[in-house]
C-alpha cells in the first residue's frame, strides 16, 4: 500500500493527505442527517409506546432545524472536498508531467533511443490522465470507504453486537475474491497496456509515414499493422472488462448478503424482544451508507489496479538517473578522445578511437555511412557517455562536467533541422532566450536568412508549421544556423549541414557557416570533400576506427581510403544521365 501511495503521487504521497482527509470528513458528514433523522424516529418511537407523553413537537422542530443547517455545512464541506481533491489531482497531472518532460530532457539519448516514441506519448498523455482520475476520484474514496466502515463496525458493536456481526460477516469473504483476483488484474492489466502503447506507436507510425503511405497507394485498410494493432486492442478491452466485471460482481453481491443477512437477524432480534424498532433502523439506515462506498470501490477496483500500472511506468522513468556531473566547463576549447570505446545497444560503433583537436582549429570527419562520424560529435556533446576511454575538454573529463553548462558551450547545426511549431523570431531567440531583436536580426543577417524572413507575410513574427514544414530545406537550414551564431558558442558541431541542399541554397549556406566558425573550434561532418579541403585536420573513419589523419594534400599523397573517396566522387561530379 505504501509503494501504491507512492507511486500514484508520482513520489509525493503528502500530496494526498489533504484530499484523503476531505473525502474522509465528507463521508463522516454524510452520516449526521442519518443520526437526525434517527433521532427523529426515537422521538415518534417514544411517543407511540408512551402515549401518555405528549410528543415532543419542540424537539422535532430543533432537528428538522439542525437537518437544514447541516444541509449547509455538508454543502460547504463537500465543496472544500471536491476543491481540495481536484486541485490535488490537477497539480499532481500537470506538475508530473512537466517534471517527467524536464527529466526525460536529462537523459542521455541513447535511453531515449531505446524507448518507442509512442510509449513514451502514451505514459505523458493517457498514463497521466489515468493517476489524474485515480487521485482525484478513486484514492480518497479508497480511504474513505476502508476508514468509515472500521469505525462504523466498532460503533454499531456497542449498539448491538449480533446485528453488526450480521451486517459485516460477509466483508471478509468478498475482500477475499478481490484480492485473489489481483494476479489475474495485473496480467490483463499489463497485455492492455502493451497493447495501448503499440496502438499508439503504430499509429504515430502511419501519419509520420503518410507521404509513403500515399505514394506507395496504400490504403487505411491495406495498413496492416495498424489494424492489427487496434483488433489487438480491442479484444484485450474486451477481456480485461469481461473478465474482471463478473468477478466484482460477485465480490459486491457476496458483501451486500450481509444486508439480507443483519435484516433477518434484526427480525429475529425484533420478534423475541431482544431488539427495538429504532436501532432496527439504525441499522438499516446505516447498513446502506456503510455499503455505497465500498460497492463504488470494488467497482472501480479494476481501475486503481490499472492504474498502479500507470504509475509504475512512470516512476520506472523517473528513477532513471540522469546524466551525472557538477564541475563547470574549463575556459578552452581543445578537445580529445583517448581510447574512446563506444556501443549502440551491444553493436560497437567506435573501437579505441583517441584523437585531438587543437583550440580554435577545423576538423573534418570523413568516412563511409556507419563510420562513427556522427556518434563522435554526440559524444564531445554528451548525448552520450562513452562505455570505456575518455572525452576530455581543455584536459577535462566531460564526465565531471555538468551536462548543462556543457552544452552552453557548443553550438550545433544538423542536417535534418527541427524547427518548433512557433514564431520565426522564438525559433531563432531557442540559441538566447533574452536575445534583443536586434541580436536576433544580426544573427539572420550573418546567417544569410534576413531576406527572405523579411518577405514573409508577417516578418519574424510569421509561424512556422510543426518541424518547420512551411519552410524549404535551406531556408530551414539557415535559421538553424542563426541560432548557433546566436548561442555564440566557442565549440561548433556540424553535421552534414549542406549535404540535401541545391547549389544555390548550398552556397547561401556555405556563406552562413563561414561567418559562424570563425575563431572557434570546429568539427564537421562532410560526405563532399570539396567542402572540407581548407580544414586543418582531417579525420578518416571506416568501421568504427581511424584510418588516417592529415590535411587534405597529405591525405591525398598516402593514396589510402581519402584517396579513394576522392577519386571517386572526382568521377561522380562528371556523371550524366544517358539518352539514347
Amino acid at each position: 500500500m505504501k509503494n501504491f501511495f507512492y507511486n500514484i503521487s508520482s513520489g509525493n504521497p503528502k500530496a494526498l493527505v489533504m484530499p484523503c482527509f476531505a473525502s474522509f470528513l465528507e463521508g463522516i458528514c454524510k452520516i449526521v442527517p442519518a443520526a437526525l433523522i434517527f433521532d427523529v424516529i426515537n422521538t415518534l418511537y417514544f411517543s407511540f409506546v408512551n402515549p401518555e407523553i405528549p410528543l415532543n413537537i419542540e424537539r422535532l422542530w430543533r432537528v428538522c432545524g439542525m437537518l437544514i443547517g447541516w444541509t449547509v455545512v455538508q454543502y460547504l464541506i463537500s465543496g472544500f472536498a471536491y476543491s481540495k481533491t481536484f486541485t490535488a489531482a490537477y497539480d499532481a497531472s500537470a506538475n508530473g508531467r512537466a517534471a517527467l518532460a524536464e527529466h526525460l530532457r536529462k537523459l542521455s539519448l541513447g535511453f531515449l533511443g531505446s524507448r518507442d516514441p509512442g510509449d513514451l506519448t502514451t505514459m505523458m498523455l493517457g498514463d497521466y490522465a489515468t493517476v489524474e482520475t485515480t487521485i482525484s476520484h478513486y484514492v480518497p474514496q479508497l480511504v474513505s470507504a476502508t476508514a468509515f466502515p472500521i469505525i462504523a463496525f466498532i460503533a454499531l458493536l456497542f449498539i448491538n453486537w449480533q446485528m453488526a456481526i450480521a451486517m459485516f460477516i460477509a466483508l471478509p469473504f468478498s475482500i477475499l475474491i478481490v484480492w485473489l483476483s489481483t494476479g489475474l488484474q495485473l496480467r490483463l492489466g499489463k497485455n492492455h497496456v502493451k497493447a495501448k502503447v503499440d496502438s499508439a506507436s503504430r499509429l504515430q507510425e502511419y501519419l509520420l509515414g503518410m507521404r509513403e503511405v500515399k505514394s506507395h497507394n496504400l490504403s487505411g485498410e491495406g495498413f496492416q499493422r495498424l489494424q492489427e494493432a487496434f483488433a489487438r486492442l480491442m479484444r484485450e478491452s474486451i477481456r480485461l472488462e469481461g473478465i474482471i466485471g463478473p468477478v466484482m460482481m460477485v465480490a459486491i453481491a457476496l458483501m451486500r448478503a450481509g444486508l439480507t443477512l443483519m435484516i433477518f437477524t434484526g427480525t429475529f432480534l425484533l420478534v423475541g424482544g431482544q431488539l427495538t424498532l429504532p436501532i432496527f433502523l439504525v441499522f438499516l439506515l446505516l447498513g446502506t451508507r456503510v455499503f455505497e462506498p465500498l460497492t463504488m470501490v470494488f467497482i472501480n477496483y479494476a481501475e486503481i489496479r490499472y492504474s498502479v500500472l500507470s504509475a509504475e511506468r512512470i516512476m520506472q522513468i523517473r528513477h532513471e538517473k540522469p546524466l551525472s556531473g557538477e564541475k563547470n566547463p574549463p575556459e578552452g576549447n581543445s578537445i580529445e578522445f583517448q581510447d574512446v570505446t563506444f556501443a549502440y545497444d551491444n553493436t560497437d560503433v567506435l573501437k579505441n578511437v583517441s584523437f585531438s583537436i587543437p583550440p580554435k582549429s577545423i576538423t573534418a570527419l570523413v568516412g563511409p555511412s556507419g563510420s562513427g562520424k556522427s556518434t563522435i560529435t554526440r559524444l564531445i556533446a554528451r548525448f552520450w557517455d562513452v562505455q570505456e576511454g575518455r572525452v576530455l575538454i581543455n584536459g577535462e573529463d566531460i564526465k565531471e562536467v555538468d551536462p548543462e553548462k556543457l552544452l552552453t558551450r557548443i553550438s550545433m547545426v544538423f542536417q535534418d533541422v527541427y524547427l518548433f511549431k512557433d514564431t520565426i523570431r522564438n525559433n531563432i531567440s531557442v540559441g538566447k532566450n533574452n536575445a534583443s531583436q536586434q541580436e536576433i536580426e544580426w544573427a539572420a543577417k550573418q546567417a544569410c536568412c534576413h531576406d527572405f524572413i523579411m518577405k514573409l507575410p508577417q516578418g519574424y513574427d510569421t509561424p512556422v508549421g510543426e518541424g518547420g514544414c512551411t519552410l524549404s530545406g535551406g531556408e530551414k537550414q539557415r535559421i538553424s544556423i542563426a541560432r548557433a551564431l546566436l548561442k555564440d558558442a566557442p565549440i561548433v558541431l556540424l553535421d552534414e549541414a549542406t549535404a540535401s541542399l541545391d547549389p544555390e541554397n548550398e552556397t547561401q549556406v556555405q556563406g552562413a557557416i563561414n561567418a559562424l566558425v570563425k575563431n572557434k573550434t570546429v568539427i564537421i561532418i562532410a560526405h563532399r570533400l570539396k567542402t572540407i579541403k581548407a580544414a586543418d585536420k582531417i579525420i578518416v573513419l571506416e568501421k568504427g576506427k581511424i584510418l588516417e589523419e592529415g590535411t587534405h594534400e597529405a591525405l591525398l599523397e598516402k593514396q589510402g581510403l581519402y584517396h579513394h573517396l576522392w577519386r571517386i566522387q572526382q568521377q561522380a561530379s562528371g556523371w550524366r544521365v544517358q539518352v539514347s
